[in-house]
């Protein structure tokens, strides 16, 4: 089985060398193409106004002066000889939770993924204490990772569809299983704007997501990383409402 290994959080990424661990244990025929630098929040961006340099770092192991999905793409179109059975993304650091997943570079590059026809898997590790982004434990990641993917590798998936999984902030041996949920929802009217000054006396402003609020229905993503459970969510492609369609044709009709 060949896999290709990405991410959000750059080349150097510790949770991409996490990434790595897991993928070892499935396959020896890992590829990595990641962003050279770390591109959170990118979503399913482009590089279109500027070109993209690919930079090899050793065998099978390449950089992209670009986006996760630009580091897909390049994958897939220049890197590899042939397509990867399985797409990772991640480890993230940081969760991928609710509709924060249309931010996310590293559910953006399984969709690139997905896209093309294939099995993607989105992986993130939650953490809990604010300030502490540059040391974030990724032990339940390590230890549950291949335990969510291996049953995640022969199973039906519809077309243009995606896994998002997410690991909760807790000891490994502390975690109590894995749920499949659907996304959840936040309260985006409280999230965090923050004001200042820089050096020279102008304004600048630095969004913030630690304010927001978080809707914890019943069997959602975030109710069960809230209870200690790895969640495991299917995604679709397909963002047409389709209830509303005829609504619209009525609407429009004559």
């Amino acid at each position: 089985m060949r896999i290709l290994l990405t991410n959000d959080d750059g080349i150097n990424a510790p949770g991409l060398e996490v990434l790595e661990e897991i993928a070892r244990e499935l396959s020896d025929d890992i590829w990595v193409c990641a962003p050279s630098e770390e591109q959170s929040g990118a979503g399913h961006s482009l590089t279109l106004n500027e070109p993209v340099r690919l930079r090899q770092h050793g065998e099978r192991r390449f950089s992209v002066s670009g986006t996760p999905t630009d580091s897909v793409m390049m994958a897939l179109r220049k890197v590899m000889p042939d397509a990867p059975d399985l797409i990772l993304s991640g480890v993230n650091r940081g969760a991928n939770l609710g509709d924060d997943i249309t931010y996310s570079g590293t559910v953006s590059a399984a969709i690139e993924g997905a896209l093309a026809g294939i099995r993607s898997i989105a992986l993130s590790q939650v953490y809990s204490r604010e300030g502490m982004a540059d040391a974030v434990p990724f032990d339940a990641a390590r230890e549950w990772g291949t335990r969510v993917i291996t049953p995640l590798l022969d199973i039906p998936l519809a077309e243009r569809t995606l896994i998002n999984v997410n690991f909760p902030p807790i000891p490994a041996n502390a975690v109590k299983g894995i749920r499949p949920v659907r996304q959840g929802f936040h309260d985006y009217s409280r999230g965090s704007l923050v004001e200042g000054k820089d050096p020279r006396g102008y304004d600048y402003f630095w969004f913030g997501l630690h304010a927001i609020e978080h809707t914890l229905d019943h069997g959602t993503d975030l109710e069960a990383i809230a209870e200690g459970y790895v969640a495991v969510t299917p995604l679709q492609l397909d963002l047409t409402h389709h209830q509303s369609l005829g609504t619209l044709a009525d609407r429009f009709a004559g």
